[in-house]
């Protein structure tokens, strides 16, 4: 149901990591952690996206590639900080997910909560299970009489 887009893209948030170079642009945006599940009819995609604005998240669907694109921009401090220790990343966040045929892109739900971004996607129906009847040629038809 599910593919990544960039193979590297672990690879380039390890290095980030290792390297302390946690800032994204948006000529190079940095990767957001996810989870992904199904949960009966729908697919869940939940990403981490702490301390941003949730007018800084832009969500679009093109040809089943879902991309979500975040900001999260520094924190107004007055002049005369000294800062200490800034960990926190900042910058852009991006990840594409490609989707299979199999998800109603129609119809994603977005919901943004305590700094997590879900995304609901329905499993569309023609990908649901479903009976199949059985007709038998080999016998004849019969007629009952009442």
């Amino acid at each position: 149901m599910l593919m990544r887009t960039d193979p590297f893209r672990e690879f380039d948030r390890l290095a980030q990591q290792v390297l302390g170079s946690g800032q994204g642009t948006w000529s190079r945006p940095s990767a957001m952690p996810m989870d992904a599940y199904r949960h009966g009819d729908d697919f869940v995609v939940e990403f981490d996206l702490p301390g941003v604005d949730p007018a800084a998240i832009e969500l679009s669907v093109e040809r089943n590639v879902l991309t979500v694109r975040a900001e999260r921009r520094p924190t107004r401090r007055d002049d005369d900080v000294e800062m200490q220790v800034s960990e926190r990343s900042l910058g852009v966040f991006s990840r594409q997910l490609f989707l299979g045929d199999t998800l109603d892109t129609d119809h994603i739900a977005a919901d943004y909560s305590a700094g997590v971004l879900t995304l609901r996607i329905p499993v569309a129906e023609r990908a649901k299970p479903r009976s199949i009847s059985i007709t038998n040629r080999d016998s004849d038809p019969k007629e009952i009489n009442a």
